[in-house]
């Protein structure tokens, strides 16, 4: 990352980062609109936590990510190893938050439970590989995404459950 930077010139790369995944998040969440409310009257399996939760812990995630996404873009790959292994967590970056926002389409929307379970399953394999190569290029990124694979492990637990109990 360029030191060099004045914090004006730094804010403005960081903030449209932070701001796209929160973007995405609330496209996501409007699209979905009521069909949320669905949620709650779901048989809910065991450790399922209150539905006003999810948007704290979104808006927290989608703000990690976005941190993350900018240390990533930011550092610098002095090897072509690092170089490949940034090019790749940036696209998996990018493919991901388009997986993330279909993920409510499909399991709200749709009320496709199965499917959105596989569907988070193909998510979490990309969040791994986005850690995994993250880790090669900015260890500081890599952390930032880590809560994010904790909570959609979390995620899966619940789409799991709820496709099984519904």
């Amino acid at each position: 990352m360029n030191e060099d930077l004045t914090l004006a010139q730094k804010m403005l790369r960081f903030i449209p980062l932070v701001a796209l995944p929160l973007l995405v998040g609330a496209i996501s969440a409007f699209i979905t609109g009521s069909a949320m409310d669905s949620y709650g009257v779901m048989v809910q399996p065991p450790l399922a936590p209150p539905a006003w939760i999810f948007p704290i812990a979104w808006t927290i995630l989608y703000i990690l990510m976005g941190w993350g996404s900018y240390y990533l873009l930011h550092a610098h790959a002095d090897t072509p190893h690092r170089k490949k292994a940034k090019f790749i967590a940036v696209i998996v970056y990018f493919v991901q938050l388009a997986f993330n926002f279909a993920w409510s389409l499909i399991f709200f929307n749709a009320a496709q439970y199965t499917l959105a379970f596989i569907w988070l399953m193909i998510l979490w394999v990309m969040i791994i590989v986005m850690i995994w190569a993250s880790s090669m290029v900015c260890k500081r990124a890599m952390l930032l995404f880590v809560p994010y694979l904790a909570w959609c492990t979390f995620a899966a637990y619940l789409n799991l459950m709820i496709a099984i109990l519904n």
